[in-house]
């Protein structure tokens, strides 16, 4: 046990940065933990803005639910790029060349500013015509745009917190992500109370409150994830000769950046169209299924731990010039993943009543729920083998294979599928469920497949 809490001290500390020799499994352990805890602090931003936002009224909830949905395009761009840093800066951290790590960090910070604007100025101008487009009513219009103009003004801190916690995951700083986003949601947390609801000086700002807050908080967690980089002493440095556009690592990170925002979009766009099909049985069947979802990816924050571990594993192999250290990791990983979700699985399908009773009481949310989360654990312990070897081609710098696999699976398989399962042969909601449970475990088997051929091994990034 000493020696277990010795091993979570060093991991929550980040003693280690470079893992391309000694034990696999410990340097699984050493990146999966504070990249967990990381994960969950990000999920943090969202349910704390809701909680406070919600008890000024439903059409604050409304405004920053319209907001949000817009800002998918924001977050689709900061996820593509923190996998295309992930899998740069992993490969110069496993060639031995941190010089070179660090000018590709700065090259990320310099797309990330340029996308950033891109999409915050226009969202800062149009932002009434956003909410007007989304369907928002004149008086949400009224009372929300500023909330919308300022949270796309802050589209730099959004996209830096993203792409710089990317870039440490790729050094081995995993640990330092984590605390990034540690001090941005302490923050957020202390002060959105604070500024929604107003105390003594401070003016009641109402969800404006809410959105100074969250940029407040992202801001300061950017800030210190920048300072860090740029901090004498570290293995990976980013120096102000850096920022000297590099056209080669520009193009370089905005090809592999292409494949992860493709992926987050194809499967955003398919639990949209999930959702939608769902809709027709009612609003009861929709609740159950956000419920179940809801309780699904709280519960898999270790398994994208584990799978972000894989991706900063197999990058720093490669550049090390240990391909095989780099399969056995990505495997070690997903065996390891697929321990914890089996038990995971266990937990859903014998106590699934009592979990979604902590949400919801009412009858037919909770069967449908309930439901929804036995068939979905089913096709576990192919998902624990699906999203971690994803992850490891991704950290190979092979985004476009996994961006296939999700098209082919999610919106030529599961769409089509869901709908004729609930409508064509009259399974209602649980023809969804299954068609979700079918294509995640296709997925995995076409991941394995291709990781297994091994031609990500002379992906060249």
């Amino acid at each position: 046990m000493t020696k277990f809490f010795r091993l979570l001290l060093a991991a929550l500390r980040g003693s280690e940065s470079n893992f391309t020799s000694g034990s696999i499994n410990r340097a699984i352990f050493l990146l999966s933990v504070p990249m967990i805890l990381e994960m969950v602090m990000e999920s943090l931003f969202a349910v704390v803005d809701v909680f406070f936002v919600a008890r000024i009224g439903t059409e604050a909830v409304a405004t920053v639910g319209l907001t949000e949905s817009v800002l998918t395009l924001v977050y689709s761009i900061a996820i593509g790029l923190s996998t295309a840093a992930t899998a740069l800066v992993s490969r110069r951290v496993g060639e031995g060349n941190p010089r070179e790590a660090g000018k590709s960090v700065a090259q990320v910070i310099l797309v990330s500013l340029f996308l950033a604007l891109a999409l915050g100025i226009p969202g800062f101008i149009f932002a009434e015509d956003i909410l007007r487009l989304m369907g928002g009513s004149e008086r949400l219009i009224a009372n929300g745009s500023g909330f919308t103009r300022l949270i796309f003004a802050s589209s730099p801190a959004i996209i830096l917190l993203y792409t710089l916690s990317g870039c440490l995951r790729g050094a081995g700083e995993a640990s330092t992500a984590m605390r990034s986003l540690w001090l941005a949601n302490g923050v957020n947390i202390a002060l959105c109370p604070l500024f929604i609801f107003g105390w003594g000086p401070v003016p009641a700002l109402g969800v404006m409150g809410s959105a100074v807050a969250t940029t407040t908080g992202r801001t300061i967690g950017a800030l210190y994830q920048l300072y860090s980089l740029m901090r004498n002493g570290r293995d990976v440095q980013v120096r102000g000769s850096d920022f000297g556009p590099d056209l080669a690592i520009i193009r370089n990170l905005l090809n592999i950046a292409a494949g992860g925002t493709a992926q987050f979009l194809v499967g955003s766009a398919s639990w949209v169209f999930l959702t939608r099909i769902l809709s027709t049985f009612g609003n009861d069947i929709v609740a159950g299924y956000t419920i179940a979802i809801r309780i699904i990816v709280f519960t898999i924050m270790p398994s994208w731990g584990m799978a972000n571990a894989a991706a900063t594993l197999v990058g720093q192999n490669l550049g090390a010039g240990q391909p095989d250290r780099a399969e056995t990791s990505a495997w070690r990983a997903a065996f390891c993943n697929m321990l914890f979700l089996v038990g995971v699985g266990v937990l859903f399908f014998t106590g699934a009543g009592e979990i979604v009773r902590l949400f919801n009481r009412d009858a037919e949310v909770v069967a449908i729920a309930v439901q929804c989360l036995r068939i979905f654990c089913l096709g576990y312990v192919f998902f624990a083998y699906g999203m971690v070897i994803s992850q490891a081609l991704n950290g190979a710098g092979d985004t476009r294979t996994p961006t296939l696999i999700n098209i082919v699976c999610f919106w030529l398989i599961e769409i089509p599928l869901a709908y004729l399962l609930a409508n064509g042969a009259g399974w209602g909601p649980e023809g969804v469920f299954w068609s979700v449970a079918i294509s995640e475990s296709l997925l995995a088997v076409m991941a394995v497949m291709v990781f297994r051929r091994g031609r990500w091994k002379l992906v060249q990034v």
